[in-house]
């Protein structure tokens, strides 16, 4: 029996989000889930996200899958704009602005929904779903919505996250009448949570900036280090700004849900951990941190990020089918049993899909690592299959989302 100590420090890695997940895969497989897996249909799936990378990447010259694509969309690199600002900083504080701006967007990049959208005053063009979210909060963070101090406005600080309102937040995001943004108030509060979390972790964030987490990193294990260290720093800094679900002695668990029929018939396996937005967050920290001269190796160890994108690739494919097929016409909350199934699925297919697409390229792990098989292909894929099956380009489930989880 192991205590609650090292189930909680088990949570934390990316191993105890593949051998959870798996157990539920295996449960899906032998007919125990709302869902039916067809393995006869994976070679077909690769060949359609194959397609998708051709088409995004012909020289396979992949970026790793994380934030800093979205602030690029429209063929405008709106990076190398905000690099002009910060020349005159060293690396480390170049560093941490980046950094203050990528959790930033980061954590306000659940879904949208599929009736907002975003006006770019600087290109005039439209964006809407996750790419508008990060264009958005971009031009969010360097106006200097998070800073406290209006002379430095490209940095985000404790003091100015904490006092965040909702009406700033929709005021910067367009969002009215006829322009309505999924989960304003959840985000807004997600945001709250992380000043007031930088102001409380001096150990972690010495500036009360969330950017410091590199200089947490650095005084740990130096310059070099692996991409499960950055998510265990993640997980661990970062830990208390999520909304309270599942505690273990007092500690909030974040992305992580009990399986209501395995709580019944295998308990030691009914937390299943999916750290989404973390995970997402550690892919994203990794370019401004190689930036500033740091070793980072290791990231094959991460997960595929179980989202509605991904998940809506593998169902919209019919890699999975739901066995009760009018549950596609109702809502369905995060902890329900469905879809801690459809994301546990989700994981473990990503892996097998990004297996194939490897043996296909003939590439090894080292050189395609599963976080270009998510950039490249799996999440443009269920994009594109969205787009393809349903005009609004909606998930094939829906989601009663508080705008922190997908």
């Amino acid at each position: 029996m192991i205590s609650n100590t090292e189930e909680i420090n088990y949570l934390r890695t990316p191993e105890s989000i593949r051998e959870r997940t798996q157990v539920l895969f295996e449960l899906c497989k032998n007919g125990g889930t709302h869902f039916e897996y067809h393995p006869e249909r994976l070679d077909d799936v690769c060949d359609y996200v194959l397609e998708v990378i051709n088409e995004n990447y012909p020289s396979l010259d992949i970026p790793f899958h994380s934030r800093w694509g979205h602030f690029k969309v429209g063929g405008h690199d709106r990076v190398s704009l905000l690099d002009k600002r910060l020349l005159s900083m060293d690396s480390m504080e170049k560093a941490r602005t980046k950094l203050d701006l990528v959790i930033t967007s980061v954590l306000l990049d659940a879904g949208a929904g599929s009736h907002w959208e975003y006006f770019e005053k600087t290109t005039g063009e439209v964006y809407s779903r996750s790419e508008g979210l990060g264009v958005a909060s971009f031009h969010m963070f360097c106006e200097g919505y998070f800073s406290s101090d209006k002379s430095t406005p490209f940095r985000a600080d404790g003091d100015a996250l904490k006092n965040l309102l909702t009406d700033e937040l929709q005021m910067a995001f367009q969002v009215k009448e006829g322009n309505p943004l999924i989960g304003a108030t959840g985000r807004t509060q997600l945001l709250n949570r992380l000043g007031r979390c930088v102001l409380a972790k001096q150990e972690f964030f010495k500036d009360f900036r969330p950017g410091n987490i590199i200089d947490y990193l650095v005084e740990q294990h130096g310059t070099s280090f692996e991409v499960s260290d950055i998510l265990k720093a993640v997980l661990l800094g970062f830990g208390s700004i999520w909304p309270s679900r599942l505690q273990l002695d007092d500690v909030n668990l974040g992305d992580v849900w009990r399986h209501q029929e395995l709580a019944e018939t295998d308990p030691e396996h009914c937390l299943i951990p999916f750290h989404k937005l973390s995970q997402w967050l550690t892919y994203s920290l990794v370019e401004p941190m190689v930036e500033a001269g740091l070793e980072i190796t290791g990231a094959h160890k991460l997960t595929g990020l179980a989202e509605y994108r991904n998940g809506g690739l593998i169902l919209d494919s019919e890699l999975i089918t739901l066995r009760d097929s009018s549950l596609r016409h109702m809502a369905h909350l995060p902890g329900s049993d469905l879809i801690i199934e459809w994301r546990a699925i989700t994981i473990q297919t990503l892996d097998l899909i990004a297996d194939k697409v490897r043996e296909k390229l003939n590439l090894s792990l080292e050189d395609f690592p599963l976080a270009k098989a998510l950039e490249g292909g799996t999440w443009w894929a269920g994009r594109k299959i969205a787009n393809e099956l349903r005009e609004d380009g909606s998930p094939p489930l829906q989601l009663d989302s508080d705008g922190t989880v997908f």
